[in-house]
């Protein structure tokens, strides 16, 4: 595997995987292949893009033609599949944008890549497909309870990677992710959204009682896990890649307020999203008998997390403009006009 093609690339996890792999493997060439709709940033590309082994190739997922010429121009033999409509939020407002890219896409990416005698695919996908876990923690084998239609698409992109391999003899392997944070995350996501409205003295909507327990994964650990998984991942099999670092959302909202100086009167508990999960939580001892340990524990990497989002204001700024006000009046106005 030396020309490996990194689907959804200058997304929020993509792109810190294409800049690990960029400068951890300068004999491989990396390729980032990527839509750039509102979540995909250029920008977060700009620490790699003068070296000689990347390259940048706007494109669909979904569209094979486009697909095909990538593949042949750079002759491909590894993909590496982050491209995704992520947020629950969104798949809730409007769910076929997650069918085409998360479902459609991939299968494009599979079919294609099987065509062209690729070497190995790497689907990148989510704890979310075991759905709400109310003790103990996941393991690779356990069933898919999806219960957005976000994780449900997920969870359908997995599916057919397995029938690839199944049915095809495909070189696969899947990595599941838990929560994930850290520097150029698009700004409404948990983490980066509070902190950059924290920095505004804009009111923070928590939805529900805010005790919804989450497991944090820094982002530079999970392309770290995704790169080991890719090398060392035994074909057909599935690895969960766990943070280890269980938080309930109030805990981590307060903790984004303390480390700006904000006061908690910022708060606003908000009407609850639709079918939101309680609890995620898995085990990684697969990923750690391949090597994969994480470096960063969860207050180290939130400190450098909210002190890069104060650092970088000309990052988030421009993009809390337009698309994203519109998703923000629609998602949390009414919910904050009853909040309390």
């Amino acid at each position: 595997m030396k020309n490996i093609l990194v689907s959804g690339g200058a997304g929020f996890i993509g792109s810190a995987f294409v800049r690990h792999m960029v400068t951890t493997y300068p004999e491989y060439n990396i390729v980032c292949y990527d839509k750039l709709t509102y979540a995909g940033n250029i920008d977060n590309l700009l620490p790699v893009s003068d070296e000689e082994n990347y390259r940048f190739e706007r494109g669909d997922v979904a569209d094979r033609a486009a697909v095909e010429r990538v593949l042949n121009r750079y002759a491909i033999d590894a993909i590496v599949n982050f491209a995704a409509e992520s947020h629950v939020d969104r798949s809730i407002l409007a769910p076929d944008a997650f069918i085409h890219t998360d479902v459609v896409g991939a299968y494009i990416l599979l079919d294609e890549g099987r065509k062209h005698g690729i070497e190995r695919f790497c689907q990148v996908s989510t704890d979310e497909v075991y759905g709400d876990i109310e003790e103990g923690l996941s393991g690779e084998d356990d069933r898919f309870l999806p219960n957005s239609p976000y994780a449900a698409s997920k969870a359908g992109g997995e599916l057919m990677v397995r029938a690839y391999h199944v049915t095809f003899g495909m070189d696969t392997v899947i990595t599941r992710g838990s929560n994930t944070y850290g520097p150029y995350q698009y700004p409404e996501k948990l983490i980066p959204f509070f902190a950059t409205e924290a920095l505004d003295d804009r009111p923070l909507p928590v939805y529900g009682d805010g005790k919804q327990i989450r497991d944090w994964l820094y982002v530079d650990d999970h392309a770290r896990g995704v790169d080991r998984i890719l090398h060392a991942g035994k074909s057909g099999e599935a690895y969960n890649l766990a943070g280890e670092n269980q938080r309930r959302n109030l805990e981590v909202t307060r903790r984004i307020l303390q480390l700006l100086g904000k006061p908690e009167s910022l708060i606003r508990h908000v009407p609850d999203r639709e079918g939101h999960d309680r609890r995620y939580a898995m085990t990684a001892e697969k990923a750690r008998a391949l090597g994969w340990r994480r470096e960063f524990e969860f207050d180290r990497g939130l400190e450098a997390t909210v002190n890069w989002y104060v650092d970088n204001e000309w990052w988030w700024r421009k993009i809390k403009t337009g698309e994203y006000l519109e998703f923000y009046q629609r998602q949390y106005a009414g919910r904050l006009a009853s909040s309390s």
